[in-house]
């Protein structure tokens, strides 16, 4: 009659405190902005009213959102490029020592977008030479993308090149990691503040994330004519794009709360919620990789896998 009493106390207690256990619980994710605003913000809040885990997000960048899941400052991380690739003394490509600690998980499709002010009516289309020519200062001034006026182009960009937009740029459109950019652009800390500064431009053009652009005051070209919609990124139509990671410890795996949210975040419920919040679904949008896809982008892919840190499944 004790036991019953202390084991039906017991189990009175535990209902009654686990929730509150579980609300305390906090894991910690930072990194890509444009993830963070495309859907992690809507995954997260989903994930805590299932489970009462709450998930603090921050911005930071994809290299912070790599580095400091490798180094275990934060419990996950957002990442809208591939780890770093380099040569050692003997030329041979590797992942860089300081995001090789862990395990990447493709979880959505990003297109890549020419932002412009949300009145900027002059083209409404760019192609890829074109963009190419912007990029690299060729080009600089409205009449040589087609448009109407003479007015100079006032170029935006992302300070470095391993940002996620800058790094995915030189991999996808010009095939090359070490392409320099034009020295006249303005150069900016986030793709954020970026997107900012041409909703106040009105000459201003930017490449961002279509999964947080779209969110801004901003007008989107079309790129050959191809609207970057989620359809025709799904349809492989809009070529210009990148995937987005979900960023975790190497053992996650071993690690049930970590694993927990992965598993959710790659489930049926947490696929709903990405493509609810605007962002393609990893799994709907596979064909891209066969018919978009720079060699530059598939060999540090390939080298990624070959290291072990990428996983398709969450395992």
């Amino acid at each position: 009659m004790f036991i019953r009493y202390i084991t039906l106390t017991f189990s009175l207690f535990y209902f009654l405190i686990a929730p509150a256990i579980a609300a305390e619980k906090t894991l910690s994710w930072a990194g890509c902005g444009i993830s963070k605003k495309g859907f992690m913000k809507d995954l997260a809040e989903a994930y805590e009213k299932k489970t009462g885990i709450k998930i603090s997000i921050a911005g930071g960048g994809a290299t912070k959102g790599l580095r400091q899941v490798a180094t275990g400052k934060i419990n996950l991380g957002g990442s809208c490029r591939l780890p770093l690739i380099l040569r050692n003394k003997q030329g041979l490509r590797h992942v860089s020592d300081k995001e090789n600690n862990l395990k990447i998980i493709p979880v959505g499709w990003d297109a890549l977008v020419v932002i412009v002010h949300k009145d900027n009516k002059i083209i409404e289309s760019i192609t890829p030479e074109q963009l190419k020519g912007l990029l690299t200062g060729k080009i600089k001034n409205w009449s040589q993308l087609g448009g109407k006026s003479d007015k100079p182009v006032n170029l935006y960009v992302r300070r470095g090149k391993i940002s996620g937009v800058g790094l995915t740029l030189r991999q996808q459109l010009f095939n090359n990691i070490d392409q320099e950019f034009a020295k006249s652009a303005t150069v900016m800390k986030s793709s954020g503040k970026i997107e900012k500064a041409i909703e106040k431009d009105p000459y201003g053009i930017a490449v961002s994330g279509i999964s947080s652009s779209r969110h801004r005051k901003v007008h989107l070209l079309k790129l050959d004519n191809i609207e970057p919609t989620m359809e025709n990124l799904r349809q492989s139509k809009y070529s210009l794009y990148r995937i987005l990671f979900l960023v975790a410890p190497a053992d996650y795996a071993k690690q049930p709360e970590l694993k927990a949210f992965v598993d959710f975040a790659l489930s049926i419920e947490g696929t709903r919620v990405i493509k609810k919040a605007g962002t393609l679904p990893y799994r709907l949008g596979l064909g891209l990789l066969r018919t978009a896809t720079s060699f530059e982008y598939m060999r540090s892919m390939g080298i990624v896998d070959k290291e072990g840190l990428y996983t398709l499944g969450g395992n």
